[in-house]
């Protein structure tokens, strides 16, 4: 935008102008249609105008601004952390807008002449509260979908909304919000429940789909949720907010604060609708019937049942103890440098499937001379696989939670690892369930550990009538069954092989065999987990 453009937008007066101006708005490129926005806004906060006019405009930004910030987020969405410079500068850009957007309301607000006695003054109050808590709660949204550390004060900020909207009665007015749903109808009180709900669904385990769902399924019941204040201070629910601490909802045991500032929440309606879709899955309706998206019926079926128990406030027994460590655990990414840690060599071709590449050609042309042509040409991979350190938080039976301050290679959400714990001697496989972004720039992820000590292979798939569709072999792991825990014998290998029924040719240390695929155990970002049969 030049700088007359801005300057024009200063001086807005009048709606026409306004609208004009977002009319031009270049959709057709985000990146330039977000620094209109910004320059919009920027225009509007430092020179408002009527604030019926502010709000009107307001209210016309909010599509394209929601259409252009998910197009720019999309760059940083179910990438590795830490983000590369680019995704960094996206998710900045993205983060920067949402914060605009609030700041631009609640100046609006503020700029309003009060009338609590006018019926159309409390109506347009409750919907600017509640566009304020929609837009702080998307910077609390982004944070989750990118994986980073909230930053401080973010929480403080959303429970003075919603407590002012208290203060002044308006918390359940009903207020239109066509971008979450043009049908019904919300309030502040919902918009403020639907963060919660997201914060206590384990938002820095969820994938950006599931992520997606949660906050759609949040928005969509958060009515039904009821929020307010202690009836009887003897008798504590298990979770509570409290209005004067930078905290979402939290145990109650930790309350310190005077106990007029702490809200509690009935979920009991709230719990009966999962039920209650729950069921209509198992009647065979689909999810776009039941208005829960277009997912498939078990993943969402999935995704419910890991919400019934934190959106029902009840909690649940861990599997396996956690413990408190201290120490550090090594840490390897990529299935060569895994397969390398596991076994103690490099993984090579067998003399059968061995084939050069190009870099291979190139390096026997240039040392020709020094080659003896008697003797068999062997190209060794380099084994330069570099290990991580990793302190370790706690851990249990099935798996870790670490910690790194320093910089090192990038993780991603669902990744295959090998983690050698700081009281053992062999790697074990593993992969990222939990992952966040701190503040300061370090990583905390939280392993799962899979079932079993892995034993590196070799495989390629066979075709029907068993021969190789490939001629090199690939690195994989098998894990031994383990009965006492219901495990079978399983194959981790990288996506994109499995298909049922599928037969492999397998090559260890024991010479060539052939394994059958049986069904998906688990599928993650870069690894399946398959049973098979040994044929």
């Amino acid at each position: 935008m030049s700088n007359r453009q801005q300057t024009d937008l200063g001086q807005v007066v009048d709606l026409v102008t306004g609208m004009d101006y977002l009319s031009s708005l270049m959709l057709a490129n985000p990146a330039v249609a977000e620094r209109q926005l910004i320059d919009f806004l920027d225009a509007l906060l430092a020179s408002p105008p009527d604030p019926g006019v502010f709000f009107q405009l307001l209210e016309q930004a909010r599509a394209p601004l929601c259409f252009v910030e998910e197009e720019m987020a999309r760059s940083y969405h179910n990438k590795a952390v830490p983000l590369s410079l680019d995704e960094e500068q996206a998710f900045l850009m993205v983060v920067q807008a949402w914060r605009k957007m609030g700041r631009a309301y609640a100046l609006c607000a503020s700029l309003e002449e009060p009338a609590t006695e006018e019926p159309n003054y409390q109506a347009l109050m409750a919907t600017i509260l509640h566009r304020c808590i929609y837009y702080n709660g998307m910077v609390i949204l982004e944070h989750y979908r990118a994986r980073r550390e909230l930053p401080p004060g973010v929480w403080l900020d959303l429970h003075g909304f919603f407590e002012t909207a208290e203060e002044w009665g308006i918390a359940f007015m009903p207020v239109s919000d066509p971008l979450e749903n043009s049908v019904q109808a919300t309030h502040c009180a919902a918009a403020y429940v639907t963060l919660l709900l997201i914060d206590v669904a384990s938002p820095y385990s969820n994938s950006v789909r599931n992520l997606n769902l949660i906050r759609r399924w949040a928005s969509m019941w958060a009515p039904l949720v009821g929020i307010g204040a202690l009836e009887n201070d003897l008798e504590l629910p298990p979770y509570v907010v409290e209005l004067m601490k930078d905290l979402p909802l939290h145990p109650s045991a930790a309350i310190e604060g005077s106990a007029q500032d702490v809200r509690r929440l009935d979920t009991g309606r709230l719990g009966l609708q999962i039920d209650h879709a729950l069921g209509q899955l198992r009647m065979r309706f689909t999810p776009s019937q039941l208005g829960l998206g277009e997912e498939s019926s078990s993943h969402v079926a999935r995704l419910l049942e890991h919400l019934v128990k934190p959106w029902s406030q009840s909690t649940s027994a861990r599997r396996f103890r956690r413990f408190a460590s201290e120490g550090i655990a090594r840490v390897v990414t990529g299935f060569e440098a895994i397969y390398f840690h596991v076994t103690g060599e490099p993984f090579e071709q067998p003399d059968s499937a061995l084939a050069y590449s190009r870099g291979d050609f190139e390096q026997l042309f240039t040392f020709r001379d020094r080659a003896d042509p008697g003797q068999a040409l062997l190209i060794r991979p380099r084994a330069d696989f570099p290990v991580e350190r990793w302190s370790v938080i706690n851990h249990s039976a099935n798996g870790f939670r670490l910690g790194r301050s320093e910089s090192g290679q990038r993780v991603l959400h669902g990744q295959l690892m090998a983690v050698c714990p700081h009281d053992g001697e062999r790697f074990l496989l593993a992969y990222a369930t939990w992952l966040m972004q701190e503040s300061a720039g370090g990583l905390i992820v939280g392993l799962a550990t899979l079932p079993g000590i892995p034993r590196g292979i070799g495989f390629r798939p066979l075709d029907q009538v068993g021969v190789p569709t490939i001629e090199r072999f690939a690195p994989a792991f098998i894990l031994p069954p383990m009965p006492a825990i219901g495990e079978e014998v399983s194959l981790v290998l990288p996506p994109g092989f499995y298909h049922a029924g599928r037969e492999l040719e397998v090559m260890d240390g024991n010479g060539h065999r052939r394994i059958r695929m049986n069904h998906v155990l688990n599928r993650q970002a870069d690894f399946e987990r398959i049973s098979i049969v040994e044929l």
